[in-house]
């Protein structure tokens, strides 16, 4: 079965995206291997899952998702709540910022 490009589905609801994308780039596990040794028999999730490290990842701080540069925000499998592809990373991120930018207006 022929493979369609991720945008295909994004296409659908928001016409002309495929046009914006820039480049394109995979890689296959030989490659990921390569890119970072830790995921060879290792962490692929950005820190052990357990009760402290979760919390607490990357980090112990009240603010996981600041870098401690404004405008800069970490959003990956390293922050709050952790490893997997749901995103709430990215959503509690961008929370953060907005708190920030809320509060200095």
């Amino acid at each position: 079965m022929p493979r369609k490009p991720s945008s295909t589905p994004i296409s659908r609801i928001a016409p002309g995206f495929r046009d914006q994308v820039l480049a394109v780039a995979s890689r296959g596990p030989a490659d990921l291997e390569d890119y970072n040794p830790n995921y060879v028999g290792g962490d692929i999730s950005a820190g052990a899952n357990t009760a402290l490290q979760i919390p607490f990842r990357p980090r112990a701080t009240l603010h996981p998702y600041s870098l401690g540069v404004p405008g800069i925000y970490l959003c990956s499998p390293a922050t709050p709540p952790g490893a997997g592809v749901h995103g709430m990373d990215g959503f509690h991120a961008a929370e953060s910022a907005l708190e920030l930018v809320t509060r200095s207006c």
